[in-house]
């Protein structure tokens, strides 16, 4: 007991310094920025990168817009291949040891994104630390430290290749944690660190069976998996039987609304959800206060933010700004410059700001994923309200979905087609589509007007998914685990033509 004592008195003077700075950010968010950027600029001037583009002559944000270009991963590839072939200074001084591999969710070829010895400590580190000192500054009658935390990463082997390691993020990251949080986590690094999802699944299960679990921390899908299994291989009614003092859980990676209810069930009590957001190219946002659906943008993490509006992002010479000239409501591609060596990267995401003062954040979506065939321009936050709204009137339950467009065929309006995975099935599926359909019109004009007299769009197509169905694609893709996801929306048929033979 005296050991525990010792450790939250040190934990809680942790959490009072970190709290402060935190503040200060957000007191002077502009000035935060503005020196990463330039402090990251003069840091890496005689990099590779830094000569080409004239890093030490950049003095503005404009001449930094002028001279360096926005680049997706495909462009800067060559540059992180040089990079894992073992040469120094490319992008960011020195050699860079480690690269989480990621391959998002497409069926395209692995990216490996750099992990520096900075962005290792200053951000994905770091972030860990606030994401706890948040929470217990909120929650000043917290147990986080007598109890154990219980983490799900992905696909956690790490791999030599050249003179560097690769895997997945949550590999680098156990593989470097300090001895102390290993102490007050499960499971065990032996067994985190496994690879075969099943035979990790199961040996996850055995061991947390039997702690004292006062906080979860992963991804909502894969999550529920866990703990549907950890129930099945015990004889609680839910799990708050088993760990009473379960009183948090971290998530992030998909959207939690889908989840919330059925984790409100199998938990079978009251807890606090607190959402973060965090990839493999840096972590992002966390939630800063309780019960909302906001994250504070994390402004001291060794990352410059830009964001190119929405409705510009497909023209050839986009707008581009910087956090100074956000605007709350507007749809936002989110761009970055990390500390681990990637300048002006498109990520791929899409957020929303809801606040300017602090500046906080929604993910919206990404910016490939989406339906605009017919010019509905429907987002992921359109369909989970309507899913959502949907449920909530029919009494059904969503674990899984998917959604693309029924293209026109010469007089015929086109549609789109949906194939939901039920965990409680609504008692009439016409009253559901009906109830989906009603509130994607609410929610989105555009859709409404493409909906009108049937003309451009008709009822939506809905397809039940066999039990597991998802979850069968995604082991048969050799994709268990971790951050690996169906797209829930596509532009084309790429993914729902294989889930609905796989689901005949």
């Amino acid at each position: 007991m005296a050991t525990k004592a010792l450790f939250n008195t040190v934990v809680n003077w942790f959490i009072r310094q970190r709290i402060d700075q935190i503040q200060n950010f957000m007191d002077h968010p502009i000035e935060t920025q503005k020196g990463i950027l330039f402090s990251q600029l003069f840091h890496s001037e005689d990099t590779e990168y830094g000569k080409k583009y004239g890093f030490n002559s950049i003095s503005s944000y404009q001449d930094f817009k002028n001279k360096v270009p926005i680049v997706t991963y495909e462009d800067f590839e060559p540059y992180i291949e040089r990079a894992r072939q073992g040469h120094k200074d490319v992008s960011w001084p020195g050699y860079i040891k480690h690269f989480a591999k990621s391959s998002g969710t497409t069926n395209a070829k692995s990216k490996y994104i750099p992990i520096s010895a900075e962005s290792l400590e200053y951000c994905h580190m770091k972030a860990g630390k606030d994401m706890v000192s948040i929470y217990a500054n909120n929650h000043p009658e917290n147990q986080l430290f007598t109890n154990k935390n219980l983490r799900l990463g992905g696909s956690s082997e790490l791999y030599a290749d050249f003179n560097t390691k690769f895997g997945d993020l949550s590999a680098i990251l156990i593989d470097n944690l300090p001895f102390w949080v290993e102490i007050t986590t499960t499971p065990s690094k032996k067994v985190s660190l496994m690879g075969e999802w099943e035979s990790k699944l199961k040996a996850i299960t055995s061991e947390v069976k039997n702690e004292d679990v006062g906080s979860i921390l992963g991804v909502p899908s894969w999550m529920m998996v866990l703990l549907q299994r950890v129930l099945n291989e015990t004889e609680v009614k839910n799990i708050s039987e088993l760990w009473p003092n379960l009183e948090v859980f971290f998530h992030g990676g998909i959207s939690f609304k889908p989840y919330k209810e059925q984790f409100q069930q199998i938990i079978g009590k009251k807890i606090n959800y607190y959402e973060i957001y965090n990839a493999s190219e840096g972590f992002f946002g966390i939630q800063d206060r309780p019960d909302s659906d906001e994250m504070l943008l994390m402004l001291d993490y060794g990352i410059f933010y830009e964001f190119i509006p929405m409705d510009e992002f497909h023209f050839s010479n986009p707008k581009v700004v910087s956090l100074e000239d956000v605007e709350v409501g507007k749809n936002y591609a989110m761009v970055i410059t990390t500390n681990g060596g990637l300048w002006r990267y498109l990520i791929g995401d899409t957020v929303v700001f809801t606040s300017i003062n602090p500046f906080r954040i929604k993910i919206t979506g990404r910016t490939k994923h989406y339906i605009n065939a017919f010019g509905e321009e429907l987002m992921i936050t359109n369909v989970e309200s309507a899913i959502s709204k949907a449920c909530q009137t029919t009494g059904a339950s969503i674990t899984d979905f998917t959604g693309a467009p029924v293209f026109m065929k010469e007089n015929e309006g086109g549609a789109h087609e949906w194939i939901f995975e039920f965990s409680e099935k609504p008692s009439n599926l016409d009253h559901f589509i009906d109830c989906f359909d009603q509130h994607l019109k609410t929610v989105n004009s555009d859709y409404e007007a493409k909906r009108y007299n049937n003309l451009t769009l008709k009822r939506p197509i809905v397809h039940i998914a066999k039990p597991n169905l998802f979850y069968c694609w995604l082991e048969s893709k050799g994709k268990l685990g971790g951050q690996n996801k169906v797209p829930r929306l596509s532009n084309d048929r790429e993914y729902i033509d294989p889930l609905l033979e796989l689901n005949k």
